[in-house]
């Protein structure tokens, strides 16, 4: 891992960007954040980052961050790939980084986005037919996915969502982050399809309580109906077809566990982080 890669970090100020950076920093590479101009996290990035000014709305603006880039770490930051700019943005990527590792979904690993958003297949068959060394991290969802509970826990004690039932495997961060630093920085994980997740099996109540018990407070789950929390997240933005592949796919895995791997270990040589270990972290967050 020498001081001369140069990699960029897309989407870099969300749950996962701030983790690649801080990793790569560390392994002795320099960083580069593609953040927009009112990005009012950037402060979440650590010192020795370059910041770049861009949009991927707005290839023409990635220009000056891929200059000299060898690797990308590629968060596509939209519910979908109704913004057209898709294919700009990975043909400029193609054209100038060896490496790239994109954070790609679960949903493409099973088949589910074809019949949904179709937003990470999508990028997946663009980058797959290039030159580039991708490597693609299909992640179930993130543990910090539960900071979306974290205003109910405050307020009552009670978190109210949709399918308290549905075992996931979700994985942390900085382990996501982590699969694709290596990827990015060795070189050794070219053209893998990696199905990247955490260690355990909890349902989304099981994660509630795990919260309860690092905050020192009860709490407790109450189901929202399928069609009410449809309603709720149209509401809230998501697209309809998001929404509806999102509830279904819950609703599958509380019948059948959401599926687990070992890359986190197989590739990074470390186990992957427990859910108990990411609510410690955060626990402020609930309190």
């Amino acid at each position: 891992m020498s001081q001369q890669n140069t990699v960029l970090v897309t989407a870099s100020t969300g749950n996962v960007g701030p983790h690649a950076v801080a990793q790569l920093l560390e392994a002795g590479a320099t960083v580069r954040a593609l953040v927009l101009k009112d990005d009012p996290n950037v402060g979440r990035l650590p010192e020795g980052t370059e910041i770049f000014h861009g949009d991927l709305t707005e290839p023409d603006t990635l220009d000056a961050a891929l200059d000299g880039v060898d690797g990308v770490f590629l968060m596509w930051p939209f519910f979908t790939t109704d913004v057209s700019t898709a294919p700009a943005v990975i043909e400029k990527i193609a054209a100038r980084p060896r490496r790239v590792a994109f954070v790609s979904s679960v949903g493409v690993h099973i088949g589910l986005e074809r019949v949904d958003n179709n937003c990470h297949a999508y990028i997946e068959e663009l980058l797959e037919p290039t030159d580039v060394d991708w490597t693609f991290l299909r992640t179930t969802g993130f543990q910090a996915n539960a900071l979306g509970f974290a205003e109910q826990i405050r307020a009552s004690g009670v978190v109210r969502f949709p399918y308290g039932a549905a075992v996931r495997t979700s994985v942390h961060e900085a382990d996501l982050a982590a699969v694709g630093v290596t990827a990015l920085l060795t070189g050794a994980h070219a053209r893998q399809k990696y199905l990247v997740t955490g260690a355990e099996e909890l349902s989304q109540r099981e994660q509630a309580r795990i919260i309860g018990e690092v905050i020192g407070r009860e709490v407790d789950w109450e189901d929202v109906e399928h069609d009410a929390a449809r309603a709720a997240m149209v509401a809230s933005g998501w697209p309809p077809a998001y929404a509806d592949g999102a509830l279904d796919y819950f609703a599958t895995i509380t019948e059948k566990p959401e599926l687990g791997s070992t890359v986190v270990q197989d590739v990074t040589g470390r186990p992957a982080r427990t859910f108990r270990s990411w609510a410690r972290e955060h626990a402020d967050a609930f309190r």
